[in-house]
């Protein structure tokens, strides 16, 4: 399985350091954050739109809102009959029935093959509010499906966050390995993917110094962090949470900033394929900061 690190480096990613905000300023921008994450989460194409999320096998599977299909769309989103996935030695071709107005960046196709997520932008089809693209996951191919008008994005109750304490913006510092290595990480299929790690974090929360394992391609890249604690399935989501944290500086210092913890998409949706914390990456506390458990989560 192969996950993105590839990331835009805004709100979600960067404003972790800065030169000593005020108490204000500082709530102030955790809660802009916090906004600007809400706005991507509920997007008509944020992770509250998936709408499914189908494996293929080899060969040639119909698809179509028709029960009979080998893959099941929507119904009452989709024409009974749209089309075929061929799935053939690791690629994947579609082939649209006549009279089915499926669109490739606007315009209409009938066959095409299909570029997975594994290397760069997929291609995405649309039809009506549906979209699908194909997405790799340790060596399986699968169909992702998002609605713009996904009955989730209307019923979505927000997500509550621990009071904002500066006390959880700690300073850190990076060890870097030797070279980078690669990281086992579990992941919510019950599979295991194989992740990149430049090295680790290290830090002190009260009388404990702990150690978290960042991943990402370099140290110059934002480091992703997945990490549980003693929260989980009771205050925060069970399987853990995510946040980024700043690139270290020369000194190898940087900031992590907990209040920027958030829940991964397998919170809100069945349809995602989330990465698990990786060995070592349990915090023995409390961590009081950042998203607490969204109310409908799954899993």
């Amino acid at each position: 399985m192969t996950f993105s690190l590839v990331v835009l480096c805004t709100s979600l990613v960067l404003g972790c350091r800065s030169s000593a905000p005020t108490v204000d300023e500082y709530v102030a921008e955790v809660q802009r954050w916090h906004q600007q994450r809400i706005r991507e989460l509920t997007s008509p194409d944020g992770w509250l739109a998936l709408a499914g999320l189908f494996w293929l096998e080899e060969g040639e599977q119909r698809f179509g809102a028709h029960p009979s299909n080998d893959i099941v769309f929507p119904s009452g989103k989709a024409p009974d009959f749209i089309g075929s996935f061929i799935v053939h030695e690791g690629t994947v071709a579609v082939k649209i029935n006549p009279g089915i107005n499926v669109l490739h960046n606007g315009a209409p196709i009938w066959a095409m093959e299909l570029q997975t997520d594994a290397h760069g932008d997929p291609t995405i089809l649309t039809l009506g509010s549906l979209s699908w693209y194909i997405i790799e996951r340790d060596g399986h191919l699968g169909v992702r499906l998002r609605d713009s008008q996904n009955p989730r994005l209307k019923e979505f109750k927000g997500t509550e966050m621990f009071p904002i304490d500066r006390a959880w913006r700690i300073e850190a510092t990076f060890e870097p390995f030797e070279q980078p290595k690669s990281i086992a990480v579990p992941t919510i299929l019950g599979t295991v993917t194989t992740m990149t790690s430049p090295g680790k974090l290290t830090f002190r929360i009260g009388e404990h110094t702990v150690r978290l394992i960042a991943l990402a391609q370099s140290a110059n890249d934002p480091l992703f962090i997945i990490f549980a604690d003693e929260t989980n399935g009771r205050e925060t989501y069970g399987a853990g949470r995510f946040l980024y944290v700043d690139p270290p500086g020369a000194d190898g210092k940087t900031f992590i900033d907990f209040n920027k913890a958030y829940n991964p998409p397998c919170a809100f949706t069945p349809y995602a394929t989330c990465p698990l914390p990786p060995e070592g990456n349990r915090l023995p506390v409390r961590v009081t900061a950042g998203e607490k458990k969204y109310a409908d989560a799954h899993h």
